[in-house]
């Protein structure tokens, strides 16, 4: 009985050390490994009844062989566990692999798609500014297109664009043809205008059906066209002293055709020439034959009318001077002037490269740049202040929000 219990003992022992190592492989190699030893152990058991016999010496070396075939498989068992816990980290390492590549790559994709997010955002946002494109603004030559255009100009470069300014072109001919070469991308010019002076069309009193024809017109003919215009009228005017003008009676246009005879008057030399200036006066009133005519750049007429050198006025209606007592505005009885309405008059060219010149620009169609409004800005530039019309503009938009 005692080698029995060693032989017991031994066979349990080795039954701990296989079911051990089988712990790290496959339910399959465990199973196999668990069945071998259960078979193996019975042998003991199996021969204990021969403990008074002498064959069960003669088993002892049968219980070595099982004992030694079971240590034999044992080491097959411990490869296989071996091999099972080899390929283990394998599969591990396998699993962190593609783990880690999964990882990485929405790492690597997660940026390109922010890229591509902050790309769209900078496209839209491009969509709305100039992206350092350089516009061309000019102007004509006098303190109300000054301080336009230099609106227009601030206003594009808080956009994000670049601009080069060309203003004090001189008349709108001259302006004109500055914009068909080229020469500028866009300038402030008058719907009136428009259409009296570049189309040579016959008038036409109600201010939308101007603007509709100047810009379909200029669109087929120069390539040209129009943004919104602001709503104050800048029509063309006569204008005395009211001392002058009351020692000759003169009120209305008809009265002064009468008396023309006796007066100078002065302008600039567009005025001598344009259907909406003499000529077209003569017309509509007779008359307005005058003594002598002086051609002056409008900054310079309201001091000669002062000193006396002239009699009467070519004037602008939101020309600051006209605010003061001394001046009469006379009276265009037969309401011979139209509406005059500034606005941008752009290459199409331009404004399809740069569509966001519009909405930008259009942000001055606004109520609040009526004819009063002008007109003290107009006397900022050309009364004793004599401010810049850049500082002007630039003072104006500030406190209407349009420039931070």
């Amino acid at each position: 009985m005692t080698r029995i219990g060693k032989w017991s003992r031994l066979v349990g022992l080795l039954m701990v050390i296989l079911t051990l190592a089988a712990c790290g492989g496959t339910g399959t190699t465990t199973s196999s490994a668990t069945t071998a030893a259960a078979t193996t152990a019975p042998a003991a058991p199996t021969t204990a009844p021969a403990t008074t016999s002498a064959p069960a010496m003669t088993e002892a070396p049968a219980m070595t062989a099982a004992a030694t075939t079971a240590a034999t498989e044992a080491p097959a068992m411990t490869e296989a566990a071996t091999s099972a816990a080899t390929e283990a980290p394998a599969m591990t390492e396998a699993a962190t692999t593609a783990a880690t590549e999964a990882a990485t790559t929405g790492a690597t994709e997660a940026p390109a798609m922010t890229a591509g997010a902050t790309a769209a955002a900078t496209t839209a946002a491009g969509g709305a500014t100039g992206n350092g494109a350089t516009i061309k603004v000019g102007s004509k030559d006098f303190a109300e297109e000054f301080i336009v255009a230099e609106m227009y100009a601030q206003l594009l470069e808080a956009n994000g664009f670049k601009v080069e300014r060309k203003l004090n072109l001189g008349g709108t001919p001259i302006a004109q043809q500055a914009l068909i070469d080229k020469e500028i991308d866009l300038y402030p010019e008058y719907t009136s205008t428009g259409l009296l002076t570049v189309l040579k069309l016959p008038v036409i009193q109600d201010p939308k059906q101007i603007y509709d024809k100047v810009k379909s017109e200029y669109e087929k003919q120069y390539q040209l066209t129009w943004l919104q215009p602001s709503p104050f009228n800048d029509t063309n005017a006569l204008a005395m002293t009211t001392k002058r003008a009351n020692e000759l009676g003169i009120k209305t246009y008809t009265d002064l055709a009468a008396k023309a005879g006796d007066l100078v008057v002065g302008g600039p030399p567009e005025f001598y020439e344009r259907e909406d200036g003499l000529p077209g006066l003569q017309k509509a009133y007779g008359g307005f034959n005058f003594k002598d005519t002086k051609q002056l750049d409008h900054a310079l007429s309201y001091q000669a009318l002062q000193n006396g050198d002239i009699d009467v006025v070519r004037a602008f209606s939101t020309d600051g001077e006209l605010g003061s007592p001394d001046l009469t505005l006379l009276q265009d009885d037969k309401t011979f002037y139209p509406v005059y309405q500034i606005a941008p008059v752009v290459r199409m060219d331009t404004l399809a490269a740069n569509p966001a010149i519009a909405d930008i620009l259009n942000k001055l169609a606004t109520p609040a740049l009526d004819e009063k409004t002008m007109a003290k800005l107009n006397f900022m530039v050309s009364g004793p202040d004599k401010k810049e019309p850049a500082d002007v503009a630039k003072q104006w938009l500030t406190e209407q929000g349009l420039l931070k």
